[in-house]
C-alpha cells in the first residue's frame, strides 16, 4: 500500500468512459490512497456511455485546494459536461496552481483546457481534441503517456495501465 494517507479527487459527469473512470478508482485504492468522487453536485447520481451508475461523493464547490493530493479526470463525454460547471474548472486551476498532480485522459484534456492549464505544456489526448490543446496553448504529443511537470495526460483506455504507472509514480514522490 504505497498512497497510504494520499487523498486523490476523481471526477464525475454524466457520459463518462467507464474504463476510465472505474480503472482509476480501483487501481488507486488498491494502492492504499483515499479516492473521493467529485461532481458538480454531492450525491448526485451519474450515469457513464453504457448506463453504469455511481454517486458523487462530493460537490466541486465544497473543496479546498489543500485538501487533496491529485485530481484525475476520465474521459468519455462526460468532460464537456464538467467544463459547464464553473465549480469543477475553477478546482483544475487551483490544483495547477497548488502544484498538485493532475491526470487528465481522452477527452478530459478539454477540462485542462477550460482551466488554461496547459499553455506550453506537453499533453496528449484523444486525437480528435488534438486542435483543441493546440489552440488553448498546449504542445500536442502522440504517445500512451506524457508527463509535464505536474500534469500527466493519456490518450485512450488502452493507455491506462501506462498512465495509473504515471500518478502512482507522481504521487510517491
Amino acid at each position: 500500500m504505497t498512497l497510504t494517507g494520499k487523498k486523490v479527487l476523481l471526477f464525475v459527469d454524466n457520459l463518462y468512459q467507464e474504463l476510465e473512470f472505474w480503472y482509476p478508482l480501483l487501481r488507486l485504492r488498491e494502492e492504499g490512497a483515499s479516492v473521493l468522487v467529485v461532481g458538480a453536485k454531492k450525491g448526485e447520481t451519474y450515469t457513464s456511455k453504457l448506463g453504469y451508475p455511481v454517486q458523487s461523493d462530493l460537490a466541486a464547490a465544497e473543496i479546498r485546494q489543500v485538501d487533496f493530493d491529485a485530481l484525475v479526470i476520465p474521459g468519455g463525454y462526460a468532460p464537456d459536461l464538467m467544463r459547464r460547471s464553473p465549480e469543477m474548472v475553477d478546482l483544475v486551476r487551483k490544483a495547477d496552481g497548488a502544484g498538485k498532480v493532475i491526470a487528465a485522459i481522452c477527452h478530459a484534456v478539454w477540462m485542462l483546457a477550460s482551466a488554461e492549464v496547459i499553455r506550453g505544456k506537453r499533453v496528449t489526448c484523444f486525437f480528435s481534441i488534438r486542435d483543441d490543446v493546440v489552440h488553448a496553448g498546449g504542445i500536442y504529443r502522440d504517445a500512451e503517456v506524457v508527463v509535464d511537470g505536474n500534469i500527466i495526460t493519456s490518450r485512450i483506455p488502452d493507455d491506462l495501465p501506462a498512465f495509473l504507472k504515471a500518478i502512482i509514480g507522481a504521487l510517491r514522490n
